[in-house]
């Protein structure tokens, strides 16, 4: 049957949008030079025709330039056309492109998505809830071990928070008063002896006439206590 009918070919797969893009281009810039070729014989022709006296031989070389520039009308058509497709199979290939990142960007949220759920059944809230409320009653328990820990043996428990705030008081003012005098404390500065005579008032005694008299100014005799002695006369009687 082969023999007779021949084997079936393989079709070609169909070009792509780079394939036409490719090939458009080669045309393209086929085109480019053709064009570029007739705008260098209209320039020779340009000067010829200025150099040419009126007259038969210059309208000959008008229609010349004629026909030149005619063909370049039409390659620039061509040109326009090409680049005319050309653009629009950039702008498929873009949509093109598009849709691909689109495609990859679902198939990467997909599987995101799979490893959530399947990582959201490992996590429940009710187990963060409870872990979070075992921390904290165990920060409750360790803060009152601290402070267990942290008591004093000697503090008696009779202490009078008057009295501890009257010493503050007491302790505040020494500590005005060693600013005040060259910063000696009260307890480390000497003693004033207090002014018996000024407290007690005496009269001066006069200094011209002597405060005791005469007769009296004589040493009297004292007894074995260091009394004066009293005399025998007035024992007597």
């Amino acid at each position: 049957m082969k023999r007779v009918f021949g084997a079936k070919k393989n079709k070609d797969p169909p070009p792509t949008i780079q394939d036409a893009t490719d090939r458009i281009s080669k045309r393209g810039e086929s085109v480019d030079e053709k064009i570029q070729k007739l705008d260098n014989e209209l320039a020779r022709y340009r000067e010829q025709i200025k150099k040419a006296r009126p007259g038969p031989a210059q309208e000959a070389l008008k229609a010349r330039a004629m026909r030149v520039l005619k063909q370049k009308r039409m390659y620039e058509g061509q040109r326009d056309m090409l680049y005319n497709q050309t653009f629009n199979l950039d702008q498929v290939a873009f949509a093109a492109e598009g849709l691909k990142d689109a495609q990859q960007t679902m198939t990467a949220l997909k599987s995101a998505n799979k490893e959530l759920k399947g990582m959201m059944k490992t996590v429940k809230i009710q187990d963060i809830d409870s872990m979070q409320d075992e921390m904290m009653d165990l920060m409750d328990v360790s803060a009152e071990i601290q402070e267990s820990l942290g008591r004093s043996y000697n503090v008696p428990d009779d202490i009078d928070e008057e009295d501890l705030m009257g010493e503050l008081d007491a302790l505040e003012a020494d500590m005005g008063a060693e600013t005040e005098s060259d910063a000696v404390p009260s307890y480390l500065q000497p003693d004033k002896e207090p002014d018996l005579d000024s407290e007690l008032n005496f009269p001066a005694a006069p200094m011209g006439q002597s405060a005791v008299p005469a007769s009296r100014q004589s040493v009297q005799a004292e007894d074995e206590l260091g009394l004066p002695a009293v005399p025998r006369a007035s024992i007597r009687g």
